[in-house]
């Protein structure tokens, strides 16, 4: 024991408190940043949860779209076996771009509409 009493080994109590409020923030400082990667991990989970939803839609969407196209194909080649001349087979032909140039028109505006919404649905903040 030293001339005062106290253990030459002993803490001092100045610097106990120091290493206390040292620790205290550290503690704060780690809550914080648990805090913020927990929330940072829910709001991933969220956009991918957006992101998956809106690529079903497309994929449903595209899959419409295909079974669509191949029933006017086989219908179109259907009409074909039943023409009766070279003109009637003209017109059909005509006929079949003509509607498919009108329907890949309408599947590429909606699918259009359906990536955007999907899009922004991902970029959405959640409130």
């Amino acid at each position: 024991m030293s001339e005062q009493g106290r253990d030459p080994f002993e803490i001092p109590q100045e610097m106990r408190s120091m290493a206390e409020a040292g620790f205290d923030q550290a503690r704060q400082a780690f809550e914080k940043f648990l805090s913020g990667a927990q929330t940072t991990a829910g709001t991933i989970e969220e956009k991918r949860e957006a992101v998956a939803a809106g690529a079903k839609d497309i994929g449903a969407k595209a899959m419409s779209y295909a079974e669509k196209n191949v029933q006017a194909s086989l219908d179109y080649a259907q009409s074909l076996l039943h023409a009766k001349d070279l003109t009637e087979i003209m017109r059909l032909h005509t006929e079949y771009v003509q509607a498919q140039m009108r329907s890949l028109a309408e599947q590429a505006s909606e699918m259009g509409q359906i990536v955007s919404k999907a899009a922004m649905d991902a970029a959405k903040p959640k409130s």
